[in-house]
């Protein structure tokens, strides 16, 4: 047998050479993608649980007196879980017009809204066309 024949019977090397090119074309084209999209996904999840357990909190600490004017209470937490809570707002009525002495019809909302901020590896351009920070508004129903 030629040597020529022999080494295309012997392949033995041939996954490891394939291996030194295959490997980084997964981290790079699916690996680091799909991290990108878990990590947007923890952070939007993160931060939607925050605003959902201060939608609850806040119905224990209900800001509207019985004259309507809004009033928090002292101390009232604005981070949840290391996301600020912000655009803290009574709204009354089904045109969710702001609560006063003149409007108390109900139904009555808390609005409020947090922002989250991405940081991805790959997609930057899919998941931050033009700004890699989105504000996730959220409101609550209390009475």
């Amino acid at each position: 047998m030629s040597h020529k024949k022999s080494f295309i019977v012997d392949q033995r090397g041939a996954v490891a050479f394939e291996t030194l090119i295959v490997y980084p074309v997964l981290v790079a084209f699916l690996l680091m993608p799909l991290a990108d999209l878990a990590a947007a996904g923890f952070q939007f999840i993160s931060a939607w649980s925050a605003l959902r357990s201060f939608g609850q909190y806040v119905q224990y600490a209900n800001p509207l007196a019985p004259d309507g004017t809004v009033s928090w209470k002292t101390g009232l937490q604005t981070t949840v879980a290391g996301h600020a809570i912000s655009n803290l707002q009574v709204l009354c009525g089904d045109a969710g017009a702001t609560c006063s002495p003149g409007n108390l019809a109900s139904p009555k909302y808390i609005t409020f809204s947090t922002t989250i901020t991405l940081a991805p590896i790959v997609w930057r351009g899919v998941l931050c066309p033009t700004t890699c920070t989105y504000t996730l508004p959220y409101s609550e129903r209390f009475q």
